[in-house]
């Protein structure tokens, strides 16, 4: 039946190619028609690019890497790190130091679906990033803790240590699904609960199962346990839904990969999962979305609202790449909503591009045919008509951070992280009260989508003695930090990051002084502005979706992007080409004094330039006389 499902895609792209252009400023970047069709229609006898080679004479994960672990080297060469991705670590250098050798570590990161975190594997990160790592640990925009520093000697043991405590690090890297997130609230309501625990299914859906990596990190044994969340899910049968062949071209004839084959997916591949209105987690980010929707009188689950083709990656002065925020696919029941995943997943592995892998994320796909044609595509494989998008309440943003009631006689505590970075540093020692209040009441944490940690399942009783071990570190409250910085994101880029084009994490807070001293002389202090930088285009810390982005484009030099949602509904613009660190201010002054002589009452930042333009603020700023709208 994959060809069936062909003949679909081939007879969606008949018509014009305008039609499959479901955002019409970038029109003039959608291929057309026939273009297409021959790209998605590959000739059998079509050369296959590099990478997708590799992949298929890996043996489904193991090769080179197996062999490349084994030598005297400090490194791994670039096919053996290509195929380590897939098993959740990147290899690094350090950028500053110079010489004719690298010196080369490893960058790990975990699988936490919806950002669980137990305490007996919070003690074994943070043993092992002090003896094996940099010191540090970092959490990430996706919900889980990174370790940096990692020797090649020491990654058998690092990473077979954490598999045997019942996490694992397979999957958070490679083109493969990739981190399953959600909501952070740990609320004891039923769809904050659904929230949870449907992550941990569509996790566990989307696995890969090739034996590679019992048998490069256990010597072909198993982990002393199984992962955590796949027992929390053992009633679901997902292994039953997984391996169901409708015969529509799903599953495929590959015996160790029956949903991602040899070659797996054309690039990674993101889902996140919420509640109506809680968009916390940038869930319009996600290839899929999914929203959980009860029985307003019973609260029992009945299914989710789908969204599909979302993605931040992109590359400076390639048109043809770009940030995308999710379209509405539909409603879905919850006892088809695993089929339908499959589905989505299948169209995009049989149907992504694999040949430009700058253009192979799905929303790519999405934007070419445009959502109609892309519903009916899914709809060839799913084999019933996906229901419409089900009415739900207006989206708002929270970080969820500070005191909070669960809803079953506990307290959750949101602890802000600065830009993720988990550190002893001074008399501010964060990552050792982490290990004083896992210790000391042996805490679960959460981890949020901005880079920061929640704490659940407190006792009340034990408020003031958490609070007691924050301040006994150095740790301020929430109601000490900035709301620049507690709305702000950044990537690690410098010094590690192989992608960076300049520095992003380490320059982040001086960037926020300074906004603030803008917005103080300006009479803006009361104004929440939500800003991202990231290094790069990439999009890591999703800056396309903020009020105000920072995009790495060259030494000391940034884009600057404007009109994001500050509740993260939509993608911001471009605004400026190349502003240099020194013009931060000089840029800022004049796009705010238009924000205060002509917003509209109680209009957010983000939402002003969004409606203003870019054109409109464009000539505003070059009109403008430095001081002249200052407080």
């Amino acid at each position: 039946m994959r060809s069936t499902c062909s003949a679909v895609l081939v007879a969606l792209l008949s018509g014009s190619a305008s039609a499959f252009v479901s955002t019409p400023s970038l029109a003039a970047n959608a291929k057309s028609s026939s273009s297409l069709s021959m790209v998605l229609e590959k000739p059998a006898v079509k050369k296959i690019s590099k990478l997708e080679t590799l992949k298929v004479n890996s043996d489904h994960l193991i090769h080179p890497l197996k062999e490349q672990l084994q030598t005297e080297e400090i490194g791994v060469s670039k096919d053996a790190y290509q195929i380590l991705k897939y098993h959740g670590s990147y290899q690094q250098s350090n950028r500053e130091i110079r010489g004719k050798v690298k010196d080369f570590q490893f960058m790990l990161r975990l699988k936490q679906p919806a950002g669980e975190l137990p305490p007996e594997l919070y003690r074994l990160l943070d043993d092992l990033s002090a003896n094996h790592g940099q010191g540090d640990l970092r959490a990430t925009t996706r919900q889980c803790f990174q370790m940096h520093g990692i020797m090649k000697g020491s990654l058998k043991h690092v990473i077979s240590s954490i598999m045997d405590i019942g996490s694992s690090t397979v999957g958070a890297c490679g083109d493969v699904n990739r981190n399953v997130m959600t909501t952070p609230a740990p609320f004891a309501t039923a769809d904050y609960q659904y929230a949870r625990e449907w992550s941990k299914v569509f996790a566990q859906l989307f696995r890969p199962l090739t034996p590679a990596f019992s048998e490069i990190w256990f010597d072909g044994e198993k982990a002393a346990t199984v992962e955590t969340w796949s027992k929390e899910v053992e009633h679901h049968n997902v292994d039953e839904a997984m391996l169901y062949d409708s015969g529509r071209g799903i599953i495929l004839p590959d015996a160790v990969e029956p949903i991602y084959g040899d070659r797996y997916l054309p690039r990674k591949f993101k889902i996140g999962v919420t509640v109506p209105g809680d968009n916390s987690l940038d869930v319009y980010t996600n290839d899929i979305g999914c929203v959980v929707i009860t029985n307003p009188t019973t609260g029992e689950l009945e299914g989710f609202n789908i969204m599909v083709g979302g993605g931040m990656g992109r590359t400076h002065n390639k048109e043809n790449t770009f940030a995308r925020a999710a379209d509405h696919l539909g409603f879905v029941p919850k006892e088809d909503v695993m089929e339908l995943l499959k589905s989505i997943l299948a169209s995009q592995r049989d149907h992504g591009n694999r040949d430009v892998r700058a253009n192979a994320r799905m929303k790519y796909l999405v934007h070419t045919l445009g959502i109609d044609n892309f519903r009916t595509l899914v709809e060839s494989y799913f084999g019933k008509k996906i229901q419409p998008w089900r009415s739900i309440p207006e989206w708002k943003y929270n970080d969820w951070m500070g005191w909070w009631e669960q809803g079953d006689g506990k307290l959750f505590y949101g602890l802000h992280v600065d830009n993720g970075r988990v550190k002893d540093e001074g008399s501010f020692r964060l990552k050792s009260a982490l290990r004083v209040l896992v210790d000391k009441y042996n805490l679960s944490m959460i981890l949020s989508p901005t880079q920061s940690l929640i704490f659940r399942d407190i006792d009340p009783n034990d408020k003031d003695g958490v609070d007691a071990v924050l301040r006994e570190h150095g740790i301020v409250s929430i109601e000490e930090v900035d709301p620049l910085a507690r709305l702000s994101m950044s990537c690690p880029a410098l010094p590690l990051c192989g992608l960076a084009q300049t520095e992003a994490e380490r320059i982040m807070p001086s960037y926020l002084e300074r906004i603030r001293a803008v917005l103080t002389k300006m009479n803006l202090d009361d104004e929440e502005i939500l800003i991202r930088m990231t290094g790069c285009p990439n999009g890591c810390a999703r800056p396309y979706m903020a009020e105000l982005a920072f995009v790495g484009d060259g030494p000391k030099s940034y884009q600057v992007w404007l009109g994001g949602s500050p509740v993260l509904t939509r993608t911001a613009y471009p605004f400026m080409a190349k502003m240099k660190d020194d013009d931060l201010e000089a840029t800022l002054e004049p796009i705010l004094a238009m924000f205060i002589q002509q917003r509209q009452e109680f209009e957010a930042f983000g939402d002003f330039c969004h409606r203003a333009g870019a054109d409109a603020i464009e000539a505003y700023c070059a009109s403008y006389v430095p001081g002249s709208i200052v407080a």
